[in-house]
């Protein structure tokens, strides 16, 4: 049989570590005293009375949490998979634990839900092109309802749309279709200032024909660079006289 000192010590440890807790910088401790809230205690050494006081603790860090994809709708009836990722920490210790079962499991499931109803109020082309607009008013909306538990949405970012292959394509046509416009655009931009400096070119020329016959001599030089060709070409009595001149 156990001695009865060592009975006594048994129990006195026991009491030591139900009662004496050590809560690090970035976890606090509600405590409940026979069931009922009394405090937020942390970080550091806290003490309880043992078998009346109980702790729940409580991680302030942000927590990173991946919502997974959800079947959208969008305004325009296309439908999509959406993932998104959201940053969120508890900022109030007692009511993450009085007012909801699971702060990290409703968060998350509140986040699903908020997705699909959220984006399904835009576009197709707003939710390709309007990315920030959508974070922030996510981060709005889940944060309003998350506030009653304590809980401070920090971010929420639209990480992927999965859109179906049939939209894919489409959007490819689409995007080439739009590339050979502006291709056509700047073409055509291109032959219009080309011709206006043709226009001015062609009326100071006309000013004084021997340019004109200079400009022909120097068209010649150039297509006489190469050396194996020989060159006939006619001229005027006009131009000749004009040179002349």
């Amino acid at each position: 049989m156990f001695h009865p000192s060592f009975i006594l010590i048994v129990l006195v440890l026991i009491l030591i570590v139900n009662s004496v807790k050590i809560l690090k910088e970035y976890e606090r401790g509600v405590v409940f005293r026979l069931g009922r809230y009394v405090s937020v205690r942390g970080p550091g050494l806290i003490i309880l009375i043992p078998f009346i006081e109980k702790m729940n603790k409580v991680n302030l860090r942000t927590v990173v949490m991946d919502v997974p994809p959800q079947d959208v709708i969008t305004k325009d009836n296309v439908s999509l998979k959406v993932n998104a990722v959201l940053y969120f920490r508890a900022i109030e210790p007692e009511k993450a634990i009085l007012e909801v079962d699971d702060y990290i499991y409703a968060t998350s499931q509140l986040s699903q839900t908020t997705l699909r109803s959220i984006l399904g109020q835009f576009e197709l082309d707003d939710l390709l092109s309007e990315r920030e607009t959508i974070n922030q008013k996510l981060q709005d909306v889940i944060d309003s309802q998350t506030d009653p538990w304590g809980v401070k949405i920090s971010a929420v970012e639209i990480k992927h749309i999965d859109l179906p292959q049939e939209m894919q394509k489409a959007m490819a046509k689409q995007a080439d279709a739009e590339r050979e416009r502006r291709a056509k655009i700047i073409a055509a931009e291109g032959e219009l200032q080309a011709s206006q400096k043709l226009h001015e070119a062609s009326e100071i020329m006309s000013q004084n024909p021997v340019t004109i016959q200079l400009r022909y001599l120097q068209t010649l030089n150039q297509i006489a660079s190469d050396k194996t060709n020989t060159i006939v070409f006619p001229m005027s009595l006009d131009g000749i006289k004009n040179l002349i001149k």
